[in-house]
């Protein structure tokens, strides 16, 4: 998709489901391997009472969907706010949506709302983006 191509009200959407194996490879790439997501008994006695996904495991399903649907392949991700509403559960099937708000024709920047839901409907993740295309 080209700058151009885009306008205001603009959205994509991609879903997930969080794997265990996701969350073991992303322990692994990251080496975060904090026990609230690896470890069962350490997280029963938690604040969530199970593991949970890694928030930037979460958060790099923001990525995919910029990067390969909108606006999609070239282009380059120049900033994120994150903001995690609630926990990612193994098996949760995670809806990415991103908005396009705003548009520089200038420098060829988009700004976009970017929010993931679980399969419950449930706000886990919200934030804006900008990229540059």
């Amino acid at each position: 998709m080209t700058f151009e191509s885009l306008s205001i009200g603009q959205a994509a959407e991609m879903s997930r489901t969080v794997t265990e194996a996701d969350v073991v490879t992303f322990a692994d790439l990251s080496g975060d391997r904090n026990p609230a997501h690896l470890d069962a008994v350490w997280a029963a006695a938690g604040p969530f009472g199970e593991r949970v996904a890694h928030g930037m495991l979460t958060a790099s399903f923001i990525s995919a969907l910029l990067g390969m649907v909108l606006p999609g392949p070239g282009a380059i991700y120049l900033g994120q706010t994150l903001r995690f509403r609630a926990p990612v559960r193994i098996d949760d099937t995670i809806t990415t949506r991103a908005e396009v708000t705003g548009l520089r024709p200038e420098r060829r920047r988009a700004t976009l709302r970017t929010t993931c839901h679980n399969q419950d409907g449930t706000l886990v993740l919200e934030g804006e983006a900008e990229v540059q295309c």
